[in-house]
């Protein structure tokens, strides 16, 4: 039985550090947002103390769960899991390195009955110059190469529609196409929205100049070649029969 309208997704990896104001700032949401909606982290193996910390947040919280991974598998496996154990019509995603705040699903929601995704867009950086142009470089290269049309695929704050998120091929590297994964699905389409954005105040990023800009490069002539050998199917009618009764055993 469906509980929940709205599964807010939290991939982290060696988050402990912002642990407790990711609690204070998730379970504030969740008694302001629009929807009936909970919290589903997904640990991606950490070797620190997050899976402690969320093990005891889930005590304390009946709309926290967790699932977690026994080895680091990346941030798309982290979301392509939290996609498939979702049991709700919409899904958001949100980073745990709280750059990005809770409070902005409210600028996302109100489009997602009309788009198929809604994600936001850092107008307003909080990073560091050196971050500034890597992201700029990469998302001009992805629009080149996919001509998705997205301002800011890397930006980690997002609403999904369930049923699209969940055919989403799944790929290291997915997390950055998911406008031009979605735009393969017939008819689907998506919504930019401005959100806030500030520095990390805690923890450390897991990405870097080699393990971003090298990976993209290779993952967009990837998609091209699976864009050009994608299925896209549309079923108009079906049926179901009964063997006639002739005495026999259907099989």
């Amino acid at each position: 039985m469906q509980i929940y309208d709205f599964t807010i997704i939290v991939p982290l990896y060696n988050e402990e550090d912002n642990m407790p104001e990711l609690e204070r700032r998730l379970s504030a949401y969740l008694d302001t947002c629009s929807m009936k909606a909970c919290v589903l982290f997904v640990d991606d193996g950490s070797s620190d103390g997050s899976l402690d910390c969320l093990k005891a947040m889930c005590s304390r919280h009946g709309n926290f769960r967790y699932i977690s991974f026994g080895h680091n598998c990346g941030l798309s496996a982290a979301l392509k899991a939290g996609f498939d154990y979702a049991d709700s019509p919409y899904i958001g995603y949100i980073d745990a390195d709280l750059q990005t705040y809770p409070e902005d699903f409210e600028k996302l929601l109100p489009y997602i009955r009309e788009y198929d995704m809604v994600t936001g867009i850092r107008v307003v950086r909080g990073d560091t110059v050196f971050k500034k142009f890597q992201s700029k470089f990469a998302n001009s290269f992805r629009r080149m190469m996919t001509g998705d049309g997205a301002s800011d695929t890397g930006c980690p704050l997002k609403v999904f529609r369930t049923h699209a998120a969940r055919r989403f091929p799944a790929f290291k590297g997915m997390h950055r196409f998911f406008p031009a994964l979605l735009l393969l699905q017939n008819g689907a389409r998506y919504k930019e929205v401005p959100v806030r954005h500030c520095r990390r105040v805690a923890g450390s990023s897991k990405f870097s100049l080699w393990n971003r800009m090298i990976p993209a490069f290779v993952d967009c002539l990837g998609y091209r070649w699976m864009k050009s050998r994608y299925i896209e199917y549309e079923v108009t009618s079906a049926g179901s029969g009964c063997p006639e009764d002739n005495g026999g055993t259907a099989i």
